[in-house]
C-alpha cells in the first residue's frame, strides 16, 4: 500500500464511462464492439451480441477493416462510433487518426465516415462530450492531447486544440518522456484529465464544450508516487469518489472528489495482486453500476481484481483475483445492467464473459469464450 504525494485536494481525474444501474428485464441481449491490434488473425473492429439470459456471445464479425483501432467510444446518441487508429503514420506525419463510423443498429456493421489526425503518434485512449459535439483523445507515443469538434452527421473536423506535454520521471524504460494514457471528463464536463504515465502526473485542463478549448488549471494538477505511472480513471457513480489505476506500480489509488472546484483528495493505494509476478502491470478499472465493487485488469497476472467499496468509509478491500481465461486481459468492460463483465484477453486472441454476483461482486465464467485477434477493448451499445 501506498499514498500519492501530494496530500492536499487534487483536481478530479476523469469519468472513464457512465452506466446506467438499473436493469432492462425485457432486454433479451446487448451488443458489444471489440477493439483489437491488427496482424494475425485480426483486421478491424468486430461485433458481437451478449444474450443477458445466459451470458453468451454470438460468433464475433468484422465490422469494419481498420489498423489498430485500440480504444473505442460511441456517441451519446448511439448512432456513431469513434476509434483512436494506434499508428504513427497518418497521411505521411508522424501522428495517428481518429477514425468516425455510422452504426447499422439492427447488424452492428460500421460505415465509415471520415478520418482526422490525432496529433501525435501512438494514439491510445479517447472520450466524446456528452453533448456530442466533440472527441478529446490522448496520444501515448507522441505525449500530447486533442480535441476535434463533431458535426451533427457524426463528422469529424480539424482539431480546435491541441497541448504538448513535457517532461520525464525516474522509470528509465518507461518514463524517459510523456506518455499521455487517457482523457476523461469531469461529470459535469467541466474539466478534462489526462494521466501522463511518463510523467507520473495527471494534468488538469478547463474544458469548454461549446469551444472546444482546453486551458491547463495548474493548481488542478496531481503527482503520483514516482514510477507508479497513472493509467486509467473511473468515477464511482454518486460522484464523491473516483479510482485511479497506476500501470507501473500494479496499484489502484481511491480518491475523493470535491465537484465544485473539480478537485480530488488521495485516500488510500491498494495493490491490485499481491502475489503478482514482479513484472506485473495493470491496465483498466471500472466501478460496477451499483458502486458497491470496482475492478481493475492485471496484465502478466493475468487475472481481474475484484474490490469491495465501503462508501461511508472511501475505502477498498481486496476480495479475489479471478483468473480471466487467458493472457493479459488489456481491458474489460462491464455491461449496463451489472451482470456481466466481458474481459479482453490480448495475448490468447479470446474473449471471455463473467457473471457478476451483485451481493459480492465475485465473478463466475459463464462459459462464454470466443476467438478475436488481439482484443483490446470492449464497449457496449446501449438500445
Amino acid at each position: 500500500m501506498m499514498n500519492w504525494i501530494k496530500t492536499g485536494c487534487i483536481t478530479a481525474l476523469a469519468v472513464a464511462q457512465t452506466f446506467n444501474a438499473i436493469s432492462d428485464d425485457s432486454q433479451d441481449s446487448i451488443r458489444i464492439f471489440i477493439g483489437t491490434y491488427t496482424g494475425g488473425s485480426s483486421k478491424g473492429i468486430y461485433t458481437s451480441v451478449l444474450n443477458y439470459k445466459n451470458g453468451e456471445l454470438t460468433p464475433p464479425e468484422l465490422a469494419s477493416e481498420i489498423t489498430n483501432p485500440s480504444f473505442l467510444a460511441i456517441h451519446p446518441s448511439q448512432k456513431f462510433l469513434y476509434v483512436v487508429n494506434e499508428i504513427g503514420d497518418y497521411q505521411g506525419k508522424k501522428t495517428g487518426a481518429i477514425t468516425g463510423y455510422s452504426i447499422d443498429p439492427a447488424t452492428g456493421m460500421l460505415t465509415k465516415i471520415n478520418d482526422t489526425s490525432s496529433g501525435g503518434d501512438g494514439p491510445c485512449h479517447l472520450v466524446i462530450s456528452t453533448n456530442g459535439s466533440f472527441v478529446l483523445a490522448a496520444n501515448y507515443g507522441g505525449g500530447s492531447v486533442v480535441v476535434a469538434p463533431i458535426d451533427a452527421g457524426g463528422r469529424l473536423g480539424d482539431s480546435r486544440a491541441f497541448v504538448q506535454h513535457r517532461g520525464s520521471s525516474v522509470n528509465p524504460d518507461r518514463q524517459k518522456e510523456p506518455h499521455a494514457h487517457s482523457i476523461n471528463l469531469s461529470p459535469d464536463q467541466a474539466f478534462a484529465f489526462v494521466a501522463d504515465l511518463g510523467l507520473d502526473k495527471v494534468f488538469s485542463y478547463k474544458f469548454d464544450q461549446v469551444k472546444g478549448t482546453l486551458v491547463e488549471n495548474l493548481e488542478g494538477a496531481a503527482y503520483t508516487i514516482p514510477g507508479a505511472g497513472p493509467r486509467h480513471f473511473a468515477f464511482h457513480p454518486s460522484g464523491k469518489f473516483c479510482f485511479v489505476i497506476n500501470e507501473l506500480n500494479s496499484t489502484l489509488t481511491a480518491l475523493k472528489y470535491a465537484p465544485a472546484k473539480g478537485q480530488l483528495s488521495a485516500l488510500r493505494s491498494y495493490s491490485t495482486y499481491p502475489d503478482a509476478p514482479k513484472d506485473n502491470s495493470t491496465a483498466e478499472v471500472q466501478v460496477h453500476p451499483s458502486g458497491k465493487f470496482v475492478y481493475g485488469s492485471n496484465r502478466v497476472g493475468d487475472t481481474i481484481a475484484v474490490f469491495k467499496f465501503n462508501e461511508s468509509k472511501g475505502e477498498l478491500e481486496l476480495l479475489e483475483n479471478a483468473p480471466t481465461l487467458g493472457k493479459i486481459p488489456r481491458n474489460f468492460g462491464i455491461d449496463p445492467s451489472g451482470k456481466f463483465l466481458v474481459a479482453a484477453n490480448q495475448e490468447s486472441d479470446s474473449v471471455v464473459v463473467f457473471e457478476i454476483d451483485p451481493d459480492t461482486g465475485l465473478l463466475k465464467p459463464t462459459g462464454s469464450k470466443v476467438s478475436v485477434g488481439k482484443p483490446v477493448c470492449i464497449k457496449f451499445l446501449a438500445r
